[in-house]
């Protein structure tokens, strides 16, 4: 079947056959679809590829779950997916972190029980996928005739991803349409590093800065529990050489302004703030930096 077909002038005429879509409908209703990307908002490019969703899917309402995740930093955006997805409405992911573009990475697009994932084959769909259940079916995304020919190579968000999640969105392709059947464990991993506990500390790393400096890690309550802190105590927090000493707390409130805290975050991680302040900042972290923790003592009482 010919989803796209007579996208052949995109590039050129911007011919007003375009889209064709398919003589078929898989559901009544189209899907929302949600989108990430590192493309930012300096240029067309997040545009153009809602428009080509527009296009394809004009029923389908478009998520940004953000466009600003370091430009190919593939592990910062599949972490922030793998945040997301649980709050995302079930319908199609459209992910493009793609710094292999125009390689031989594959195009991916998986099923799964929250719903269909579209995206490089670059670890950048592994973890959401596995946070909602697994794969059920993959396909390699090779069918032309579900893609805008272009004679470039660099926008595989507007000519390959963006086409194929607005025709699952629409129900006029079904995922076989889009390429052959892969195995349901094809999905190149994106392999991220464990914590360890010895004595008694837990090594482990900072995974995420987000917009106020907070610092997220990889490590759980229950690591720290292991090794005998929980809440209400302080903690020595070594960065590099440098050790701070940090009182695990449920808010911000908890502490005065200016001074830092450790406390559970939003997805249920450990994380490092400063209240009124920056954590990235203050203790001199960044995403990939080794974070060590350990017991010091009790916390005084406010």
């Amino acid at each position: 079947m010919l989803w796209v077909g007579h996208a052949r002038n995109i590039g050129g005429t911007g011919s007003s056959d375009w889209p064709h879509r398919g003589n078929y409908r898989r559901w009544e209703m189209s899907l929302p679809v949600s989108f990430l990307s590192d493309f930012g908002d300096d240029d067309e490019f997040v545009g153009v590829v809602h428009g080509v969703i527009a296009k394809l899917s004009p029923g389908s309402r478009v998520i940004d779950i953000g466009h600003r995740f370091p430009r190919g930093n593939v592990k910062s955006a599949a972490l922030a997916l793998s945040r997301a997805i649980q709050y995302m409405p079930e319908g199609v992911c459209l992910a493009v972190v793609d710094p292999g573009v125009g390689t031989k990475r594959r195009a991916l697009a998986a099923e799964t029980s929250w719903g269909m994932f579209v995206g490089p084959d670059n670890g950048l769909l592994s973890p959401a996928v596995a946070m909602v259940g697994g794969a059920s079916r993959v396909v390699s995304v090779e069918n032309p005739e579900t893609m805008i020919p272009s004679p470039g190579e660099t926008f595989h968000g507007r000519d390959v991803f963006g086409p194929a999640a607005a025709l699952l969105a629409a129900g006029d392709a079904a995922l076989e349409d889009l390429g052959p059947v892969l195995g349901d464990d094809e999905l190149i991993p994106l392999l991220l590093p464990l914590v360890e506990a010895k004595g008694s500390t837990v090594a482990g790393e900072a995974w995420w800065v987000d917009h106020f400096g907070n610092v997220q890690t990889n490590i759980a309550p229950e690591d720290l529990v292991v090794v005998g802190v929980g809440p209400g105590d302080t903690l020595t927090v070594k960065v590099g050489s440098t050790i701070h000493s940090v009182p695990w707390v449920t808010s911000y409130g908890d502490v005065g302004e200016g001074d830092a805290l450790l406390h559970v975050d939003s997805v249920g991680l450990m994380a490092l703030a400063v209240r009124a302040g920056r954590a990235d900042d203050d203790l001199n972290l960044a995403e990939g930096v080794p974070v060590t923790r350990g017991a010091n003592r009790p916390a005084k009482a406010k």
